[in-house]
């Protein structure tokens, strides 16, 4: 990586930003953040400022930098709904057009597996582009408005497209969080065989990946990002409570047609009431299918610095044994 210029963080102070700004430190590399949060913790080097807006990123980027861009909209209760084309795919040609103006040639965009949808197992960066929602039909078009800002000079320009599956570790309060919780409070309950797997990526590992891919050739590069070897929910189960000191094994289990039979109960009472609930058909249905990923990220040398288990290891002790209530939280689906 040597020679590579200020790295401009494009929302910067969520979740993966401010462990890769971290990173990027350690690795002695200059690097200035950008986002809608505040950013009193990163000081000078910062600006608050809206991918929607085409001059807030015109008055702020380096001429010749390196542009990581981790701005998204990403949840599934965002509304308005065009909230999502405005900050994914009308935010991506306004960094294009900033990066033209700025003589910028590389840009790293965190996109994501949602673009494949309801995939095949094992889906490699070959596979087919079908998202189900909106989150994954912008972040797809998003990639196609970068892809045709690389064309234009491909000699020169070099974009990296990296999809992470879904991204835990401390401090985050999302998905995964959510189930770890459940493990952690002892009112888990396993519905069904537990056989499927999980495909997942600690955000210490994606940030390494990030800043390995800051020395790329010119060209277009995707890959996605997966932490392996993915884990059975049997074995991922097991493993949680292991750490937590609780017995072996999963705990109570019910058959899935008795777990999904419930939750399409809730879901009538849900629709009646108009009421949320923590369970539904949706949710039981997804627990229990496949979720898994292929990657080729071996093939460009990368090591990921902390292997699966470590990570779970970290994350569970810190958010559930360890006292850190002092530390910003990030709240992510």
């Amino acid at each position: 990586m040597t020679g590579v210029k200020t790295v401009e963080v494009i929302g910067g102070a969520g979740f993966i930003g401010t462990r890769l700004c971290s990173l990027l430190s350690r690795n002695g590399l200059s690097y200035r953040v950008f986002d809608k949060r505040p950013l009193s913790s990163f000081g000078e080097n910062a600006k608050i400022g809206d991918i929607r807006k085409s001059a807030d990123l015109t008055t702020w980027l380096e001429e010749n930098s390196v542009v990581i861009n981790l701005a998204a909209e990403h949840k599934d209760d965002v509304r308005p709904v065009s909230l999502y084309d405005e900050v994914n795919v009308q935010g991506a040609r306004n960094l294009c057009d900033a990066c033209r103006e700025k003589n910028i040639n590389t840009i790293i965009f965190t996109s994501s597996v949602a673009v494949y949808g309801f995939a095949p197992v094992n889906t490699d960066e070959s596979g087919e582009i079908d998202p189900f929602n909106d989150y994954g039909r912008t972040k797809a078009e998003a990639e196609e408005v970068y892809m045709a800002w690389c064309a234009e000079d491909p000699e020169n320009r070099t974009l990296v497209i990296i999809r992470p599956t879904v991204v835990f570790g401390e401090q985050n309060r999302g998905n995964v969080y959510n189930f770890l919780k459940q493990i952690a409070s002892g009112r888990f309950l396993m519905i069904g065989n537990g056989l499927n797997c999980k495909s997942m990526a600690y955000v210490e590992n994606v940030s390494a990946f990030i800043v390995h891919s800051l020395g790329f050739a010119p060209g277009v590069h995707v890959y996605n990002y997966i932490d392996k070897p993915d884990l059975s929910m049997n074995v991922l189960v097991s493993k949680v409570r292991s750490i937590l000191g609780r017995k072996q094994g999963v705990g109570l289990r019910i058959p899935y047609w008795i777990g999904f039979s419930v939750a399409k109960i809730v879901d009538f009472l849900a629709f009646a009431s108009r009421r949320s609930f923590s369970i539904s058909s949706i949710r039981v249905k997804k627990f229990c299918s496949d979720t898994v990923f292929d990657t080729s990220v071996e093939k460009t040398g990368f090591v990921a610095p902390v292997p699966l288990e470590e990570a779970l290891l970290r994350t569970v002790k810190h958010e559930f044994t360890e006292d850190h209530s002092e530390e910003r939280l990030f709240y992510s689906e």
